[in-house]
């Protein structure tokens, strides 16, 4: 799965993603974007919004004034789901949602420095399975 978003400084996006721990495919990142590796198989494109544009005659949505989508990554531990929440408000991020725990399942939310909103969810199986 790709999933492509508009950023308005690519680099400024690349170091936000860097320090919440992930990283980008050199082959395919130039400066029209880049493309961060979320799993095996899910990246997500960071484009320059000039770049964006040209996949589409739909104007880009303002991230910060609305929501377009919301992006959610699995995460190991409830413990990682802090960790990267945490990193992302120390880079530049903004709070999205408060926690949310139930059933097994825990998740924060954060607005990356575009407002492109984003969930990082950790799920015991163990724990959903009995609930």
């Amino acid at each position: 799965m790709f999933v492509n978003l508009p950023v308005t400084d690519l680099n400024r996006s690349k170091a936000f993603f860097e320090r919440l721990g992930f990283s980008f495919n050199p082959d395919f990142t130039s400066e029209n974007g880049t493309c961060m590796i979320v799993g095996d198989d899910a990246f997500v494109m960071l484009l320059t919004e000039e770049f964006f544009k040209t996949f589409t005659d739909r104007p880009v949505a303002e991230a910060s004034e609305g929501t377009e989508a919301i992006v959610a990554i699995s995460a190991d531990t409830r413990d990682d789901v802090d960790r990267i929440v945490d990193t992302a408000m120390e880079s530049g991020g903004a709070a999205s949602k408060p926690p949310m725990s139930a059933d097994g399942m825990y998740s924060r939310s954060f607005a990356d420095p575009d407002g492109h909103l984003w969930e990082v969810v950790y799920m015991d199986m163990s724990a959903m399975a009995t609930a």
